[in-house]
This record gives C-alpha cells, structure tokens and sequence, in this order.
C-alpha cells in the first residue's frame, strides 16, 4: 500500500513540463517522483534537516583522502581520528 494520502492536480506551462519530463526520462523516473523530489528539497521537514546537520558534523571530523589513498587506508584513517577525537573529549 502506497503512502500517498493526497491527490493533487497542477497546470504546468509547455517549458516546465518539458523540463521535469526530461528529468523523468533521464532519471528514468515518473514526472510525479521528480516533483516529489523538487518539493523535498525545496521544503524539507525537519528530521531531514537533522540528519543534514548530523552528517555535515560527521564529515567535518575528518580530512579529505590523501594522494594515492585507497578507500580501505581513508575508512582506517578516518576510525583513528574519530577515536583521537573522542579520547580528547
């Protein structure tokens, strides 16, 4: 069962239309879930703000990967300095 409660009808002009439609496609989405989406981002609820917030504080605990480190040398690095940090506190 979808958790769609609301039916809503919009007009949309030739050049809004073709432009979400393309995204559609693009996407390989419905026009529906891309108006979904813009309205998201555009208006988001709270909870979405707090996972935002949470994850930008998570990522600013850490530094980029450095040159030539592979995603196994960052993921370690970035478990030591989350630890040093919290030692810190």
């Amino acid at each position: 069962m979808s958790g769609m409660e609301r039916r809503l009808q919009l007009l949309l002009d030739r050049a809004r239309y073709e432009r979400v439609a393309a995204e559609a496609a693009r996407s390989q989405r419905s026009v529906a879930a891309v108006i979904r989406e813009a309205i998201d981002l555009q208006f988001p609820d709270d909870q979405d703000d707090e996972r935002a917030r949470a994850a930008q504080a998570f990522l600013a605990l850490h530094t980029d990967a450095g040159p030539g480190e592979d995603a196994a040398e960052l993921k370690q690095r970035m478990a030591e300095e989350t630890a040093g940090k919290i030692d810190a506190l």
